[in-house]
Protein backbone atom coordinates (compact mmCIF):
# COMPACT_ATOMS: atom_id res chain seq x y z
CA UNK A 1 0.00 0.00 0.00
CA UNK A 2 1.36 3.31 -0.42
CA UNK A 3 2.51 5.94 2.11
CA UNK A 4 1.27 8.93 0.08
CA UNK A 5 -2.19 10.38 1.78
CA UNK A 6 -4.36 10.02 -1.11
CA UNK A 7 -5.39 13.48 -2.71
CA UNK A 8 -9.24 12.36 -2.00
CA UNK A 9 -9.30 12.04 1.43
CA UNK A 10 -11.49 14.69 3.06
CA UNK A 11 -9.86 16.20 6.31
CA UNK A 12 -11.29 15.23 9.78
CA UNK A 13 -12.66 17.87 11.12
CA UNK A 14 -16.12 16.85 12.36
CA UNK A 15 -17.61 13.89 14.55
CA UNK A 16 -19.38 13.03 11.34
CA UNK A 17 -16.20 12.54 9.52
CA UNK A 18 -14.68 11.03 12.34
CA UNK A 19 -17.72 8.62 12.84
CA UNK A 20 -17.07 7.57 8.54
CA UNK A 21 -14.09 6.77 9.06
CA UNK A 22 -14.15 4.78 12.00
CA UNK A 23 -16.89 2.36 10.41
CA UNK A 24 -14.46 2.52 7.60
CA UNK A 25 -10.59 1.51 9.28
CA UNK A 26 -13.05 -1.07 11.37
CA UNK A 27 -13.91 -3.25 8.19
CA UNK A 28 -9.89 -2.70 6.60
CA UNK A 29 -8.67 -3.95 10.26
CA UNK A 30 -11.36 -6.87 10.21
CA UNK A 31 -10.30 -7.83 6.31
CA UNK A 32 -6.40 -7.13 7.12
CA UNK A 33 -6.58 -9.02 10.60
CA UNK A 34 -9.59 -11.43 10.12
CA UNK A 35 -9.21 -14.01 12.91
CA UNK A 36 -5.67 -12.94 13.96
CA UNK A 37 -4.35 -11.82 17.02
CA UNK A 38 -2.92 -8.28 16.84
CA UNK A 39 0.36 -7.00 19.11
CA UNK A 40 -0.22 -2.95 20.44
CA UNK A 41 2.37 -1.38 22.36
CA UNK A 42 0.53 0.98 24.28
CA UNK A 43 1.93 4.25 25.75
CA UNK A 44 -0.92 5.77 26.92
CA UNK A 45 0.01 8.69 24.40
CA UNK A 46 -2.25 9.73 21.62
CA UNK A 47 -1.91 7.90 18.60
CA UNK A 48 -1.49 4.74 20.52
CA UNK A 49 -4.54 5.60 22.54
CA UNK A 50 -6.69 6.11 19.46
CA UNK A 51 -5.06 2.96 17.72
CA UNK A 52 -6.30 1.10 20.60
CA UNK A 53 -9.64 2.30 21.18
CA UNK A 54 -10.51 1.72 17.43
CA UNK A 55 -8.83 -1.56 17.30
CA UNK A 56 -10.72 -2.68 20.77
CA UNK A 57 -14.13 -2.31 18.38
CA UNK A 58 -12.87 -3.82 15.39
CA UNK A 59 -11.36 -6.97 17.35
CA UNK A 60 -11.64 -7.03 20.87
CA UNK A 61 -9.92 -9.34 22.30
CA UNK A 62 -7.94 -10.60 19.32
CA UNK A 63 -5.61 -7.15 20.40
CA UNK A 64 -3.56 -7.71 23.02
CA UNK A 65 -2.02 -4.10 24.42
CA UNK A 66 1.11 -4.08 26.13
CA UNK A 67 1.92 -1.26 28.41
CA UNK A 68 5.46 -1.28 29.72
CA UNK A 69 5.78 1.32 32.43
CA UNK A 70 9.95 2.47 32.38
CA UNK A 71 9.57 5.16 35.27
CA UNK A 72 9.74 7.59 32.78
CA UNK A 73 5.72 8.51 32.69
CA UNK A 74 4.02 11.39 34.22
CA UNK A 75 2.37 11.44 37.65
CA UNK A 76 -1.21 9.27 37.26
CA UNK A 77 -0.63 7.92 33.36
CA UNK A 78 0.30 4.09 34.09
CA UNK A 79 -3.18 4.22 36.27
CA UNK A 80 -4.85 6.30 33.46
CA UNK A 81 -4.01 3.65 31.07
CA UNK A 82 -5.46 0.36 33.00
CA UNK A 83 -8.27 2.51 34.09
CA UNK A 84 -9.25 3.35 30.69
CA UNK A 85 -8.24 0.65 28.61
CA UNK A 86 -8.84 -1.91 30.41
CA UNK A 87 -11.46 -1.61 33.07
CA UNK A 88 -13.65 0.62 31.03
CA UNK A 89 -12.66 -0.16 27.59
CA UNK A 90 -12.61 -3.96 28.65
CA UNK A 91 -8.81 -4.38 26.74
CA UNK A 92 -7.05 -7.14 26.74
CA UNK A 93 -3.93 -5.56 28.40
CA UNK A 94 -0.62 -6.74 29.85
CA UNK A 95 0.95 -4.36 32.33
CA UNK A 96 4.56 -4.38 32.81
CA UNK A 97 6.35 -2.92 35.39
CA UNK A 98 9.94 -2.28 34.46
CA UNK A 99 10.89 0.64 36.64
CA UNK A 100 13.42 -0.64 38.24
CA UNK A 101 14.84 -2.25 34.83
CA UNK A 102 15.29 1.02 33.08
CA UNK A 103 16.62 2.89 35.83
CA UNK A 104 19.50 0.52 36.88
CA UNK A 105 20.53 0.82 33.44
CA UNK A 106 20.18 4.62 33.40
CA UNK A 107 22.16 4.91 36.22
CA UNK A 108 25.14 7.45 35.89
CA UNK A 109 24.75 8.13 32.39
CA UNK A 110 24.24 11.37 31.76
CA UNK A 111 24.97 12.21 28.01
CA UNK A 112 21.40 12.68 26.19
CA UNK A 113 21.83 10.47 23.65
CA UNK A 114 23.34 7.66 25.38
CA UNK A 115 19.97 8.10 27.44
CA UNK A 116 18.09 8.29 24.70
CA UNK A 117 19.29 4.94 23.26
CA UNK A 118 19.00 3.26 26.49
CA UNK A 119 15.44 4.01 27.29
CA UNK A 120 14.46 3.04 23.41
CA UNK A 121 16.87 0.13 23.32
CA UNK A 122 15.28 -1.42 26.55
CA UNK A 123 11.56 -0.54 25.34
CA UNK A 124 12.57 -2.82 22.43
CA UNK A 125 13.91 -5.56 24.54
CA UNK A 126 11.17 -5.75 26.97
CA UNK A 127 8.51 -5.68 24.20
CA UNK A 128 10.07 -8.03 22.18
CA UNK A 129 10.10 -10.48 26.04
CA UNK A 130 6.15 -9.83 26.28
CA UNK A 131 5.57 -10.64 21.92
CA UNK A 132 7.68 -13.99 22.60
CA UNK A 133 5.41 -15.22 25.77
CA UNK A 134 2.45 -14.84 23.36
CA UNK A 135 0.99 -17.33 20.68
CA UNK A 136 -0.70 -16.53 17.40
CA UNK A 137 0.49 -13.09 16.80
CA UNK A 138 0.65 -12.08 13.45
CA UNK A 139 0.32 -8.58 12.83
CA UNK A 140 1.89 -5.45 15.16
CA UNK A 141 -0.25 -1.87 15.05
CA UNK A 142 1.02 1.02 15.48
CA UNK A 143 -0.25 4.52 16.06
CA UNK A 144 2.46 5.80 12.71
CA UNK A 145 0.89 9.05 11.84
CA UNK A 146 0.78 11.10 8.57
CA UNK A 147 3.78 13.43 10.17
CA UNK A 148 6.10 10.53 10.64
CA UNK A 149 5.71 9.53 7.23
CA UNK A 150 6.78 12.43 5.65
CA UNK A 151 9.97 13.19 8.30
CA UNK A 152 11.41 9.89 8.76
CA UNK A 153 9.64 7.28 7.52
CA UNK A 154 6.96 4.61 8.18
CA UNK A 155 8.03 4.26 12.01
CA UNK A 156 8.64 6.52 14.28
CA UNK A 157 12.01 6.15 16.35
CA UNK A 158 11.05 6.74 19.61
CA UNK A 159 7.22 5.99 19.86
CA UNK A 160 6.42 2.58 18.09
CA UNK A 161 8.44 -0.40 18.32
CA UNK A 162 10.91 -0.54 15.16
CA UNK A 163 13.84 -2.86 15.59
CA UNK A 164 12.27 -6.07 16.55
CA UNK A 165 13.98 -9.11 15.98
CA UNK A 166 13.69 -10.84 12.94
CA UNK A 167 11.44 -13.78 14.75
CA UNK A 168 9.05 -11.00 15.49
CA UNK A 169 8.32 -10.67 11.81
CA UNK A 170 4.85 -9.14 12.38
CA UNK A 171 2.72 -7.45 10.00
CA UNK A 172 1.96 -3.93 10.09
CA UNK A 173 -1.81 -2.89 10.92
CA UNK A 174 -1.68 1.43 11.11
CA UNK A 175 -5.32 2.75 11.09
CA UNK A 176 -4.44 6.41 11.50
CA UNK A 177 -1.36 6.21 9.35
CA UNK A 178 -2.82 9.07 6.75
CA UNK A 179 -4.14 11.60 9.59
CA UNK A 180 -2.13 14.57 10.90
CA UNK A 181 -2.56 14.99 14.59
CA UNK A 182 -5.52 17.03 15.07
CA UNK A 183 -7.83 14.75 12.79
CA UNK A 184 -6.46 12.10 15.27
CA UNK A 185 -7.51 13.94 18.07
CA UNK A 186 -10.88 14.10 16.57
CA UNK A 187 -11.12 10.35 16.35
CA UNK A 188 -10.14 10.05 19.62
CA UNK A 189 -12.88 12.16 20.91
CA UNK A 190 -15.16 10.08 18.80
CA UNK A 191 -14.02 7.24 20.45
CA UNK A 192 -14.89 8.10 23.76
CA UNK A 193 -11.45 8.55 25.26
CA UNK A 194 -11.22 11.10 28.18
CA UNK A 195 -10.02 14.38 26.91
CA UNK A 196 -7.25 14.80 29.10
CA UNK A 197 -5.79 11.50 27.37
CA UNK A 198 -6.73 12.90 23.50
CA UNK A 199 -5.63 16.41 24.06
CA UNK A 200 -2.36 15.17 25.49
CA UNK A 201 0.39 17.42 25.21
CA UNK A 202 3.52 16.84 22.79
CA UNK A 203 5.47 14.11 25.17
CA UNK A 204 8.83 13.16 24.28
CA UNK A 205 9.46 9.66 23.73
CA UNK A 206 11.90 9.09 26.63
CA UNK A 207 9.65 10.47 28.83
CA UNK A 208 10.64 12.69 32.01
CA UNK A 209 14.06 11.13 31.13
CA UNK A 210 14.73 14.11 29.00
CA UNK A 211 13.79 16.68 31.36
CA UNK A 212 16.05 14.92 34.40
CA UNK A 213 18.85 16.99 33.00
CA UNK A 214 22.08 14.82 33.15
CA UNK A 215 22.38 11.33 34.95
CA UNK A 216 19.29 10.55 36.10
CA UNK A 217 18.21 9.48 39.88
CA UNK A 218 15.10 8.23 41.71
CA UNK A 219 14.65 11.20 43.83
CA UNK A 220 15.33 14.33 40.96
CA UNK A 221 13.05 11.73 38.79
CA UNK A 222 10.58 12.24 41.56
CA UNK A 223 11.17 16.22 42.00
CA UNK A 224 10.82 16.14 38.10
CA UNK A 225 7.36 13.74 38.40
CA UNK A 226 5.59 15.91 41.27
CA UNK A 227 6.09 19.48 40.01
CA UNK A 228 5.30 18.79 36.72
CA UNK A 229 2.03 17.41 38.24
CA UNK A 230 2.09 20.64 40.38
CA UNK A 231 2.40 22.90 37.32
CA UNK A 232 -0.02 20.57 34.88
CA UNK A 233 -2.96 21.08 38.18
CA UNK A 234 -2.15 24.87 38.39
CA UNK A 235 -2.46 25.57 34.62
CA UNK A 236 -5.81 24.09 34.43
CA UNK A 237 -7.09 25.72 37.53
CA UNK A 238 -6.25 28.98 35.73
CA UNK A 239 -8.10 27.91 32.43
CA UNK A 240 -4.35 27.42 30.30
CA UNK A 241 -5.14 23.66 29.66
CA UNK A 242 -5.77 23.81 25.84
CA UNK A 243 -4.66 27.08 25.48
CA UNK A 244 -0.92 26.80 26.37
CA UNK A 245 0.56 24.17 23.50
CA UNK A 246 3.59 22.81 26.32
CA UNK A 247 4.47 23.17 30.04
CA UNK A 248 6.74 21.27 31.61
CA UNK A 249 9.17 21.04 34.21
CA UNK A 250 12.58 20.25 34.41
CA UNK A 251 15.11 19.48 37.30
CA UNK A 252 19.02 19.98 36.49
CA UNK A 253 21.96 18.50 38.30
CA UNK A 254 22.88 20.78 40.47
CA UNK A 255 22.10 22.48 43.28
CA UNK A 256 21.80 25.76 45.07
CA UNK A 257 21.81 27.31 48.79
CA UNK A 258 18.16 27.81 50.07
CA UNK A 259 15.95 28.34 53.42
CA UNK A 260 12.65 25.87 54.22
CA UNK A 261 11.16 25.53 57.52
CA UNK A 262 13.81 27.90 58.49
CA UNK A 263 16.31 25.78 57.85
CA UNK A 264 19.48 25.83 55.60
CA UNK A 265 19.32 23.61 52.69
CA UNK A 266 21.32 22.82 49.83
CA UNK A 267 18.76 21.47 47.24
CA UNK A 268 18.13 21.33 43.42
CA UNK A 269 15.82 24.14 41.33
CA UNK A 270 13.14 23.31 38.99
CA UNK A 271 12.92 25.10 35.76
CA UNK A 272 9.07 25.85 34.36
CA UNK A 273 8.95 25.68 30.79
CA UNK A 274 5.76 27.12 28.84
CA UNK A 275 5.69 27.15 25.40
CA UNK A 276 3.58 28.57 22.25
CA UNK A 277 4.26 27.38 18.95
CA UNK A 278 2.42 26.26 15.40
CA UNK A 279 5.12 23.70 14.03
CA UNK A 280 7.41 23.46 16.97
CA UNK A 281 10.05 24.74 14.75
CA UNK A 282 9.77 28.32 16.67
CA UNK A 283 8.08 28.43 19.46
CA UNK A 284 7.24 31.78 22.04
CA UNK A 285 7.51 32.02 25.47
CA UNK A 286 3.76 31.99 27.12
CA UNK A 287 2.99 35.22 28.56
CA UNK A 288 1.66 33.61 32.59
CA UNK A 289 0.65 35.85 34.97
CA UNK A 290 2.62 36.64 37.86
CA UNK A 291 0.41 36.03 40.26
CA UNK A 292 -0.25 32.32 39.06
CA UNK A 293 3.62 31.96 38.55
CA UNK A 294 3.88 32.40 42.53
CA UNK A 295 1.13 30.28 43.43
CA UNK A 296 3.03 27.66 41.31
CA UNK A 297 6.40 28.57 43.10
CA UNK A 298 4.57 28.04 46.69
CA UNK A 299 3.69 24.90 45.45
CA UNK A 300 6.57 23.25 44.39
CA UNK A 301 8.97 24.59 47.30
CA UNK A 302 6.10 23.94 49.73
CA UNK A 303 5.41 20.07 48.70
CA UNK A 304 8.01 19.07 46.72
CA UNK A 305 10.77 17.09 48.51
CA UNK A 306 14.76 18.30 47.65
CA UNK A 307 13.47 21.12 45.80
CA UNK A 308 14.51 25.37 47.21
CA UNK A 309 14.53 26.99 44.41
CA UNK A 310 11.86 27.53 41.38
CA UNK A 311 13.02 29.35 37.79
CA UNK A 312 11.14 30.32 34.49
CA UNK A 313 13.30 29.75 31.38
CA UNK A 314 11.62 32.61 29.22
CA UNK A 315 13.97 31.65 26.07
CA UNK A 316 12.12 31.39 22.74
CA UNK A 317 12.91 28.63 20.34
CA UNK A 318 15.62 29.48 18.90
CA UNK A 319 17.88 30.03 20.40
CA UNK A 320 16.93 27.59 22.70
CA UNK A 321 15.50 23.87 22.14
CA UNK A 322 11.50 23.40 23.63
CA UNK A 323 13.81 20.41 25.39
CA UNK A 324 16.69 20.96 27.28
CA UNK A 325 18.14 17.63 26.46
Amino acid sequence: MSNRRPETMERITTPALASAFIDEQIAAVREQVGDGKVLLALSGGVDSSVVAALLIRAIGKNLVCVHVNHGLLRKGEPEQVIKVFREELGANLIYVDAVDRFLDKLAGVADPERKRKIIGKEFIDVFAEEAKKLDGIGFLAQGTIYPDILESGPVKSHHNVGGLPEELNFELVEPVKFLYKDEVRVVGKELGLPDNMVYRQPFPGPGLGVRCVGAITRDRLEAVRESDAILREEFARAGLEGKVWQYFTIVPDFRSTGITDGLRTYDWPVVIRAVNTVDAVTADVAELDFNLVKRIVARITGEVKGVNRVLWDVTPKPSGTIEWE
